[in-house]
């Protein structure tokens, strides 16, 4: 018998609610579709999950046309207890230098406050 053993799971350290948030802070102007894809999602869990960040005050969106602009909200905190001193932004700065997929090219106007401190 071999010491070497299959993981359990397939588990990653990132949420898709980390990776969903750490693409919008990327690309203000990403389509869902795009996003879905990117994450390795539905479209309908990538809804689901903008949809929570918004709740929780992480995200805010305004329409453009018929395309909608997404804004990381500036001083929000991690949700848990343990990590609830922490703003979020050091965490969408830790990862803001990889580029996203699909050609998408990083936030530099309305979407990117990671750079920014209050």
């Amino acid at each position: 018998m071999s010491d070497e053993r299959e993981p359990r799971t397939s588990w990653t350290f990132l949420t898709q609610h980390a990776r969903v948030l750490l693409m919008i802070s990327r690309d203000a102007d990403v389509r869902l579709r795009d996003l879905a894809a990117m994450c390795g999602m539905t479209e309908r869990a990538a809804r689901a999950i903008v949809t929570d960040l918004e709740k929780a005050g992480y995200l805010t969106h305004s329409r453009h046309g018929r395309r909608n602009r997404y804004q990381v909200v500036r001083g929000t905190h991690f949700r848990h207890p343990a990590e609830g001193h922490h703003e979020i932004a050091g965490l969408l700065a830790l990862f803001a230098d990889l580029a996203p997929d699909l050609g998408h090219q990083p936030a530099t106007t309305t979407g990117d406050h990671h750079d920014e401190h209050p």
